[in-house]
Parts: structure tokens; C-alpha cells; sequence
């Protein structure tokens, strides 16, 4: 059975290429992303599995974990395909997102952003890593076990959701809809380490207040600006404390596990006057098993306990705003890790590295609102995602693939 999957895999590393480039081609930001999903759905179809393609309704909409800057996804449907098992197997979700980031400053690339290009065996194009190639490898499994004529006990139920770079609303609504499983497997890019953590996070807001002045006497006003440092070295310590309560090994190799990054700046309206307010907009970190009102705590706290008479007086206002994504965990030896770990070892000849994760993903929404524990391990790597000139390597697309095949087998169970 191993040499028959990887003799598949060899042969049908022409079909995956041009898949991923077909779906790379696609630019499928956020609002855009129907296009790419109507080649998901057709892939979906030659599989013959049980296909649903359908938007976010009034129940994702008004959910507590809904938090879209949204709310019209006409041209940015969910699809799913279903294949039901023969019965007495344990139920797997894949699950990835066909959204991507977007390309930035094109000057940057080397490369046309959505050219799909393969060079020095790398595909590149926003999305190769982040997470087309991930998307890919499921779908190359799913044919390959179709191919195979390999039937399972278990249902297995394929995702390619939308809107998880701005807080998961596919996800939301695809649990919302009923698709719920004994675990999940989300291929986001770790570089083939397993990631049974993640870590959550939320978008603020903070303003700051000074007093307006004429530049020229600007000692009869208070810089909004020069206050705002201060707030800057609250939040840069309150990093520090929240990270140093974090002693699990799993994040012994990420320098600042859960960090607190302060994206935009804005203030002042003339060059001659002095700032009468400022305002920061940030991502802070959740550690996996923190609730996110205790994180948003932590933070007013911090703010609250700056030394500066001005700032007692006035004190900062904090918004919570956009993009959330809840932390999620589970155990180091749950079954599903335990599956991959041995078929990663037995395929490569390597031992399975396991970390917890830098960054957030669906899988809090899946485990946190759908109790479907969900293990993030798949090809790429981060370190070149949302980054010009991003790229995946082909062989550890394949690999993904080639392993996904075997997971599948072991989880649901091979029907006989």
C-alpha cells in the first residue's frame, strides 16, 4: 500500500502543480474570493463527493464569535464536500482557507504576485504557502485515495472557507451549518511540525489625548504624541510580564510566544500644531487557554497603571475592534497526533517536531465554538507568507500529500 501511494504521488506531481497554480492564478482576497472556489467545487465533483457551496446566513452573522468588518459575502461562498463513510470510523475535518492576503508593493516581487511560477522547484504566488499548497495537498489525497479505490469507515468532510485572515467567519459558518467531526487537520504552513497549540489574538485600539497648541509656544499645550510613548513602554512591558508567565515547552524555540505589535500610528492634522490626539492600532496575543475578556484585562491594567499626571487625569480610551482569533490546544498525546507522528516518521525517517503555534488560526474556532479538536500541521513555511515573493516548496507539497493519504486511512479507518 506505501509504495502504491508514493508511485500515485510520482505520477501525479504534474496534476498537482498545475492545480495549485490554477488556484494561485485566482485573486481570491477578501470579497474575491468566488472564482478560485468554483475550481475547488469542480475538483470537488470529479471526486464525487457530496458538494455544498453556500455563504454566511443570519446565524453566522449574529454569532458571538462573528466578527467581520463584513457582512455582504456574496462573491465569497464557503465549499464543502462530503464523503460519507461506510460506517464504525472516527470522522476527520481538512480544513483551509482559499482567502489570501494582499500582494503588497509590487515592486517587491521578483515576480508577477499571481503569476504561479515554478522555479528551482518552488511555486510562487501570494497564497502558494499561505495556504493554496496546503489546500492542494488535501485535494491530491482525497484523489488519490478516490484512485486507489481505498474506501473508508470514517466520514471525511473538505473545507476551503473564506475570510480566515480577517477572524474566520467561514469556519464560523461551516460549524454554523452542521460540519462537526471527531478532529480536524488544518494544513496552514508549519513547515511539517505538528501544532497541537495556537496561540489567539485581538485587534485594538488605543487613544491617546493631549492639549493643542501653536508650535511655536508648544509648551502651552500637551503632545498627544510625546504621551503616547509612555502607553508604548506599558504595552512593551506588559509583553514581557505576559510572556514570562509562559513556561510550556512547546514554546521554548519562539522568542516572544504571544507578542503585543503595534501596526498603525495616527495623530496630528498640521505640522505647525502641537498632536491633540494620537491613535494606536494593534494585535495582542492570547496564550492558548487564557479567555480573551482576562487578556483584554491584563491590558486595561497596564494602561491603567502609567505613571503620568496628564494620563491620570486623561485617561486613554481602548477599543476592541475587528479581527479576533480565539486560542485553542489540545494534548500533546491526543490520537490524531499520535496518527501523524507515526506515518511522518515511517515515510520520512525523521522525528516529528512538535511546537506550539506563533500565530492564530480557524482551528480555536473549530475546537473553542465546534468541540472538534483541531491539530495544525502542513506544507510551506511562515516565514515567507504574507511576505513579496512568497513561494512553497513542490516536494513538501507532495510529501503533505503523500502523508494526508495515510492519515485519512488510519483516523477513519480503511474500509475492507
Amino acid at each position: 500500500m506505501k509504495e502504491e501511494i508514493n508511485k500515485w504521488m510520482m505520477l501525479h506531481r504534474d496534476y498537482g502543480i498545475e492545480m495549485l497554480q490554477r488556484f494561485v492564478r485566482c485573486d481570491s482576497v477578501q470579497g474575491n474570493e468566488a472564482d478560485v472556489q468554483e475550481l475547488v467545487q469542480s475538483e470537488l465533483h470529479q471526486l464525487g463527493m457530496k458538494v455544498d457551496r453556500f455563504t454566511p446566513g443570519d446565524e453566522t452573522l449574529n454569532h458571538p464569535a462573528f466578527c467581520a468588518n463584513r457582512t455582504d459575502f456574496t462573491q465569497s461562498p464557503n465549499v464543502v464536500g462530503v464523503w460519507k463513510g461506510k460506517g464504525g470510523g472516527r470522522s476527520l475535518i481538512l480544513n483551509g482557507h482559499i482567502d489570501v492576503v494582499p500582494p503588497g508593493n509590487r515592486s517587491d516581487w521578483e515576480l508577477e504576485p499571481y503569476s504561479g511560477k515554478v522555479k528551482n522547484g518552488r511555486l510562487y504566488g501570494r497564497g502558494a504557502t499561505d495556504m493554496k499548497g496546503g489546500n492542494t495537498a488535501m485535494l491530491l489525497a482525497l484523489k488519490c485515495l478516490k484512485d486507489l479505490d481505498l474506501s473508508l469507515n470514517g466520514d471525511l468532510i473538505f473545507e476551503s472557507v473564506v475570510e480566515e485572515e480577517s477572524g474566520g467567519t467561514g469556519t464560523l459558518a461551516a460549524i454554523e451549518r452542521g460540519y462537526l467531526a471527531d478532529a480536524a487537520l488544518i494544513p496552514e504552513p508549519t513547515k511539517m511540525k505538528v501544532f497541537p497549540k495556537q496561540q489567539g489574538s485581538m485587534w485594538f485600539r488605543i487613544t491617546v489625548s493631549g492639549r493643542g497648541a501653536h508650535g511655536g509656544t508648544r509648551y502651552e499645550g500637551v503632545s498627544a504624541l510625546e504621551k503616547s510613548l509612555s502607553v508604548i513602554k506599558a504595552i512593551q512591558l506588559l509583553e514581557e510580564q505576559r510572556n514570562n508567565r509562559i513556561t510550556d515547552s512547546l514554546y521554548e524555540n519562539i522568542p516572544i510566544p504571544v507578542p503585543i505589535n503595534i501596526g498603525k500610528i495616527s495623530g496630528g492634522d498640521w505640522p505647525s500644531s502641537v498632536p491633540d490626539q494620537v491613535v494606536l492600532e494593534g494585535r495582542m496575543g492570547v496564550i492558548p487557554g487564557e479567555e480573551l475578556e482576562d487578556a483584554k484585562l491584563d491590558m486595561r491594567r497596564a494602561l491603567g497603571a502609567i505613571e503620568d499626571d496628564w494620563l491620570t487625569d486623561h485617561p486613554v480610551e481602548i477599543e476592541w475592534f475587528g479581527a479576533r482569533w480565539l486560542p485553542g490546544e489540545v494534548d500533546e498525546d491526543h490520537p490524531l497526533v499520535g496518527v501523524i507522528r507515526r506515518h511522518y516518521e515511517e515515510v520520512t525517517g525523521k522525528d516529528l517536531v512538535i511546537e506550539a503555534s506563533p500565530w492564530g488560526t480557524d482551528g480555536g474556532l473549530l475546537q473553542e465554538v465546534g468541540n472538534t479538536p483541531s491539530i495544525i500541521f502542513g506544507p510551506g513555511e511562515t516565514a515567507v507568507a504574507h511576505f513579496a515573493n512568497e513561494y512553497i516548496e513542490i516536494d513538501q507539497m507532495m510529501l503533505a500529500a503523500e502523508l494526508f493519504v495515510h492519515i485519512i486511512l488510519e483516523w477513519c479507518g480503511q474500509y475492507k
